[in-house]
């Protein structure tokens, strides 16, 4: 069970979950584990990630479908990634359940300033507005699917900040595409690793039920504001890669003072 003042920090936390999926996709993902380990205060990071996967792979879902209706999803080169990614983070997630949790959040922080970096230097790529499967974007799609759905499960997020410039990189599609089209991985990814955590009694369903209330009333907001981002030059970008690196900074402060 879970007090009032977590469920109430829950459901707070779970609007700014679902208004960074519907702005930047996976950004949620980021969110989510340290909203669960300092806001609401889950003891066990294990438990924080499991509870996150399968909150963020609901709202995802339901971003998924507002995206869709915009047109921006290429469900081809999508499903073939998310595929891919359904394997790499069922391996992904049994690794990670073995290894210290503040460990993986250190490891988690610094992955995250990293792909903010990549993302920063790439933010003036326009990309391709119409992308399709092909045999020569196949392969590609295929092995980063398989690393970002690893690394997805391994670190217990949904991984949108890694599927975004992945399906930039393989296919050339724009970073709104990207976004839109990341939002299938994203909830796959986090279905898989929810599963095998669910497996192994690391999930809090009245919490994640809380969370879930939020991330679709954030949604809703976060889709619409990602639509005038993207007729701005680089400002999606940006705005995407400044959250991670706040987020990813404040991740590595905490979990230093506590060593």
């Amino acid at each position: 069970m879970i007090t009032v003042m977590q469920g109430a920090l829950g459901l707070a936390s779970g609007v700014l979950v679902g208004f960074s999926l519907g702005l930047v996709g996976g950004g949620g993902s980021i969110l989510a584990v340290p909203l669960m380990v300092y806001v609401v205060g889950v003891p066990d990071p294990h438990v924080a990630i499991g509870t996150s996967a399968i909150a963020v792979a609901a709202n995802a879902a339901v971003n998924l479908g507002n995206h869709a209706r915009g047109g921006n999803v290429h469900w081809s080169c999508a499903l073939v990634f998310a595929a891919a990614g359904v394997i790499g983070a069922l391996g992904g997630a049994s690794l990670g359940k073995t290894v210290d949790g503040n460990n993986l959040l250190v490891l988690f922080a610094i992955l995250m300033l990293v792909i903010a970096l990549l993302m920063l230097k790439t933010r003036s790529r326009a990309g391709e507005a119409r992308v399709e499967i092909s045999i020569a974007n196949t392969p590609a799609l295929l092995a980063l699917g398989l690393v970002t759905g690893t690394l997805s499960g391994f670190f217990g997020i949904g991984g949108g900040f890694l599927i975004v410039p992945a399906l930039m990189l393989a296919t050339g599609m724009s970073i709104m595409s990207a976004i839109s089209s990341s939002l299938v991985a994203v909830t796959a990814f986090g279905l898989t690793t929810a599963f095998s955590y669910a497996w192994s009694g690391m999930i809090s369903w009245n919490l994640a039920a809380v969370f879930i209330v939020g991330g679709l009333l954030g949604g809703l907001a976060g889709t619409g504001s990602a639509r005038h981002l993207s007729r701005r030059r680089g400002a999606l970008n940006t705005t995407f890669a400044s959250i991670i690196i706040v987020v990813a900074l404040y991740m590595l402060a905490r979990n230093i003072y506590v060593t």
